[in-house]
Protein backbone atom coordinates (compact mmCIF):
# COMPACT_ATOMS: atom_id res chain seq x y z
CA UNK A 1 0.00 0.00 0.00
CA UNK A 2 1.15 3.59 -0.88
CA UNK A 3 1.85 6.20 1.90
CA UNK A 4 0.72 9.72 1.70
CA UNK A 5 4.10 11.46 0.77
CA UNK A 6 3.49 14.55 2.74
CA UNK A 7 2.26 15.48 6.55
CA UNK A 8 -1.43 16.54 6.56
CA UNK A 9 -0.13 18.80 9.71
CA UNK A 10 2.40 20.46 8.64
CA UNK A 11 0.35 21.14 5.11
CA UNK A 12 -2.70 22.50 7.33
CA UNK A 13 -0.40 24.81 9.18
CA UNK A 14 1.44 26.06 6.11
CA UNK A 15 -2.62 26.58 5.03
CA UNK A 16 -3.34 28.71 8.26
CA UNK A 17 -0.23 30.40 8.15
CA UNK A 18 -0.64 31.78 4.60
CA UNK A 19 -4.64 32.41 5.73
CA UNK A 20 -4.01 34.40 8.76
CA UNK A 21 -1.29 36.46 7.25
CA UNK A 22 -3.74 37.77 4.79
CA UNK A 23 -6.68 37.91 7.40
CA UNK A 24 -8.90 35.80 4.81
CA UNK A 25 -10.65 33.82 7.96
CA UNK A 26 -13.36 35.92 7.68
CA UNK A 27 -14.29 35.05 4.24
CA UNK A 28 -13.59 31.40 5.08
CA UNK A 29 -17.39 30.63 6.26
CA UNK A 30 -18.29 26.81 6.17
CA UNK A 31 -20.67 27.46 2.83
CA UNK A 32 -17.61 29.36 1.09
CA UNK A 33 -15.08 26.74 1.68
CA UNK A 34 -18.05 24.01 0.54
CA UNK A 35 -18.59 26.61 -2.56
CA UNK A 36 -15.08 26.62 -2.96
CA UNK A 37 -14.65 22.88 -2.90
CA UNK A 38 -17.21 22.03 -5.80
CA UNK A 39 -15.87 25.21 -8.00
CA UNK A 40 -12.22 23.96 -7.72
CA UNK A 41 -13.59 20.07 -8.34
CA UNK A 42 -15.65 21.68 -11.46
CA UNK A 43 -12.17 22.85 -12.54
CA UNK A 44 -10.65 19.65 -12.55
CA UNK A 45 -13.35 17.95 -14.31
CA UNK A 46 -13.23 20.41 -16.89
CA UNK A 47 -9.66 19.23 -17.69
CA UNK A 48 -11.51 16.16 -18.51
CA UNK A 49 -14.48 16.84 -20.60
CA UNK A 50 -14.37 15.47 -23.80
CA UNK A 51 -11.49 13.53 -23.30
CA UNK A 52 -13.35 10.01 -23.83
CA UNK A 53 -11.97 7.33 -21.41
CA UNK A 54 -8.36 7.62 -20.51
CA UNK A 55 -5.94 5.45 -18.74
CA UNK A 56 -4.31 7.09 -15.93
CA UNK A 57 -0.78 6.79 -17.80
CA UNK A 58 -2.35 8.77 -20.59
CA UNK A 59 -3.12 11.70 -18.07
CA UNK A 60 0.42 11.30 -16.67
CA UNK A 61 2.16 11.37 -19.76
CA UNK A 62 0.74 15.07 -20.88
CA UNK A 63 3.00 17.05 -18.66
CA UNK A 64 1.16 19.95 -19.25
CA UNK A 65 -2.34 19.25 -18.32
CA UNK A 66 -0.59 16.48 -15.72
CA UNK A 67 0.18 20.40 -14.07
CA UNK A 68 -3.23 21.51 -14.15
CA UNK A 69 -4.57 18.30 -12.50
CA UNK A 70 -2.27 18.59 -9.67
CA UNK A 71 -2.92 22.29 -9.54
CA UNK A 72 -7.06 21.98 -9.11
CA UNK A 73 -6.40 18.93 -6.93
CA UNK A 74 -4.16 21.46 -4.75
CA UNK A 75 -6.99 24.00 -4.53
CA UNK A 76 -9.32 21.32 -3.75
CA UNK A 77 -7.35 19.82 -0.66
CA UNK A 78 -6.12 23.68 0.67
CA UNK A 79 -9.88 24.02 1.16
CA UNK A 80 -10.99 20.82 2.14
CA UNK A 81 -8.39 20.84 5.19
CA UNK A 82 -9.70 24.87 6.00
CA UNK A 83 -13.16 23.53 6.38
CA UNK A 84 -12.19 20.04 8.54
CA UNK A 85 -10.05 22.25 10.47
CA UNK A 86 -12.36 25.08 11.51
CA UNK A 87 -15.23 22.75 11.60
CA UNK A 88 -13.16 20.44 13.87
CA UNK A 89 -13.57 17.32 11.65
CA UNK A 90 -11.60 14.31 12.67
CA UNK A 91 -10.57 13.35 9.20
CA UNK A 92 -9.42 10.17 10.03
CA UNK A 93 -12.91 9.12 12.16
CA UNK A 94 -14.72 10.39 9.41
CA UNK A 95 -13.21 8.82 6.62
CA UNK A 96 -13.42 5.49 9.10
CA UNK A 97 -16.98 5.92 9.28
CA UNK A 98 -17.98 6.04 6.21
CA UNK A 99 -16.16 3.85 4.69
CA UNK A 100 -18.04 1.10 7.83
CA UNK A 101 -21.27 2.48 6.28
CA UNK A 102 -20.32 2.19 2.61
CA UNK A 103 -19.02 -1.90 3.41
CA UNK A 104 -22.48 -1.91 4.90
CA UNK A 105 -24.84 -0.51 1.97
CA UNK A 106 -22.38 -2.56 -0.52
CA UNK A 107 -21.65 -5.75 0.70
CA UNK A 108 -18.76 -7.30 -1.86
CA UNK A 109 -20.14 -10.07 -2.78
CA UNK A 110 -23.16 -8.11 -3.97
CA UNK A 111 -21.09 -5.36 -5.77
CA UNK A 112 -18.08 -6.48 -7.01
CA UNK A 113 -17.13 -5.57 -10.18
CA UNK A 114 -20.59 -3.68 -10.44
CA UNK A 115 -20.52 0.36 -10.34
CA UNK A 116 -24.25 1.45 -9.48
CA UNK A 117 -25.70 3.41 -6.06
CA UNK A 118 -26.94 0.78 -3.79
CA UNK A 119 -30.72 1.96 -4.74
CA UNK A 120 -29.98 1.11 -8.36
Amino acid sequence: MKTLPFDLTVCLEHILAFRRARDWEKFHLPKELAAAIAIEAAELQELFLWKGTEEKETVKKDSKRFKRVSEEVADITIFLLLLIHDLDIDLADAVNRKITANEQRYPARQHKGIACKATQ
